[in-house]
């Protein structure tokens, strides 16, 4: 029987994310999908601040953002005559703590593309057409699809085989009577310009009725349509034409298409014995405010180093911090992608609330403060980035290592980032205090792990809570 430490099953953003973050640890790893090979479809094309931070740090942002654009201005239509323009949000201008301010957009398949090609640089492929009818786990490990692993990752989306096979609980509801259409479509002509979100609508209600939105890096519009309970559009082109008063979009190629139903739903656990569930197996959200495919990557990005410290010698219990760290964050997550879908009154304004910066681990057992005198930044925040004088903050966080950051005038610990004048005064709008100095402990996730004043706080912590074997120098 074939062997390895862990399997992900599923090649989505999820499980892609989470075979390279492995990967790049040296953890023998293999990622398996059902489908005969990678999809084409958009789905999922917003990729929020947080998520780009990742993707810095797993070494694919600059294929992303080679292709990636910031979504474009809205163009509302009665009939071919344009009647308002406007946009999603205000731009923000990059900041030191802050390198990727704004959404972008690319569709879901170059997303994956980008994924598969830095999981590829590092010598794992994903092997397509391999269903996981069956899975079983022992003490020692878990088989499925034929493949022996020591723990395995079902990341393989909202019909999970992989949490059905678990029997957990998928908490909550679906909406029937709430359904959209979505489809990718190629036009004839020009007629619409790829520089705006083509929309028609009821501008008084805000009741959309149809949206065709450029895909960066294609030749293709996603298009977007909620319907009614007894909708159903066989016939694509006739849709369009009745949505948009207008017979002159004609296309010519229909490239993937689906029919949509509102989820709203919550795993009630996110682990059984040797096996984990990320992603939209987990959880399942409405498409509004762009969180599934983000909250889905940073599930991984949290499980990975966990998993790679635990099968170098860590605690097993750090694999217990997984469901207590990110399932509140999708709770969370559900509840604000349903007030955007419902266009309530409370729902958060896109920008720094759906940008997922502020998610945070404050109630972790991994998060300790040990200072006299706390601040505004606190463990289990995300670490800003800073200017240090060969670079910034993010590229000493880059690599699978945790970092200790030292603020003068504390004293000198082997390995740690001594920051300069400039990178303490980033620190110091965040609370730390940078006439007492103290050191920050970054988790290999780029998330505040201690805060504290003296440096036997820092070696406690990185011999217990992180395990010192996951501790890597920064050169």
């Amino acid at each position: 029987m074939r062997m390895t430490d862990v399997l992900v099953i599923g090649a989505g953003p999820t499980g892609l994310t989470l075979a390279i973050d492995l990967a790049r640890r040296g953890v023998p790893v293999r990622i398996v999908d059902a489908a005969p090979g990678p999809s084409g479809a958009s789905r999922g094309k917003g990729i929020q601040p947080r998520t780009q931070e990742v993707f810095d740090d797993l070494g694919v942002i600059d294929e992303i953002l080679a292709t990636a654009r910031p979504y474009p201005p809205m163009r509302a239509y009665r009939g071919d005559t344009v009647v308002w323009e406007g946009t999603l949000g205000e731009p923000r201008a990059a900041a030191p703590d802050v390198p990727y301010p704004g959404i972008v957009m690319l569709p879901q398949q170059l997303t994956e593309l980008a994924l598969r090609n830095r999981l590829a640089a590092l010598g794992v492929a994903v092997e397509y057409g391999t269903p996981v009818a069956d899975l079983t786990q022992d003490d020692d490990g878990v088989t499925a699809a034929g493949i022996r692993a020591t723990y395995a990752v079902g990341a393989d989306g909202g019909r999970s085989t992989v949490r059905k096979a678990l029997d957990i609980p998928f908490l909550g509801d679906t909406f029937d009577t709430e359904r959209m259409a979505l489809a990718d479509v190629r036009f004839s002509d020009g007629r619409l310009d790829r520089d705006h979100w083509h929309i028609w609508g009821d501008l008084a209600t805000q009741e959309l009725r149809l949206g065709l939105c450029p895909l960066p890096g294609t030749d293709t519009f996603q298009l977007t349509a909620p319907l009614a309970p007894d909708e159903e559009p066989a016939d694509l082109q006739r849709f369009v034409t009745e949505r948009s008063g207008r017979d002159d979009l004609v296309f010519t190629e229909v490239t993937w298409r689906s029919l949509y139903r509102v989820n709203i739903r919550l795993a009630a656990s996110y682990r059984r014995g040797r096996v984990f569930l990320a992603g939209d197996a987990a959880h399942a959200h409405s498409p509004a405010g762009g969180q599934g495919l983000n909250t889905g990557v940073q599930d991984a990005y949290n499980l990975g180093w966990k998993l790679a410290a635990v099968l170098a010698g860590a605690h097993p219990d750090l694999l217990d911090t997984y469901q207590a760290e990110r399932q509140p964050v999708a709770a969370d997550v559900l509840g604000l992608s349903t007030l955007l879908l419902r266009g309530s009154q409370d729902a958060p304004r896109r920008g720094r609330d759906t940008d997922q910066l502020d998610v945070h681990y404050r109630d972790s057992a991994l998060s300790v403060d040990t200072r006299r005198v706390p601040g505004p930044l606190r463990a289990g925040d995300r670490a800003p980035d800073a200017p240090l004088g060969d670079g910034t903050l993010f590229d000493r966080f880059r690599g699978p290592h945790a970092t200790v950051l030292a603020f003068r005038p504390a004293p000198a610990l082997d390995h740690a980032v001594e920051l300069n004048t400039g990178a303490q005064a980033a620190y110091g709008s965040y609370g730390i205090d940078p006439e007492a100095g103290g050191y920050v402990v970054v988790r290999p996730d780029g998330y505040v792990g201690l805060l504290a004043d003296d440096a036997d706080a820092v070696r406690d912590y990185l011999s217990t809570a992180l395990d010192r074997s996951h501790y890597s120098p920064v050169p």
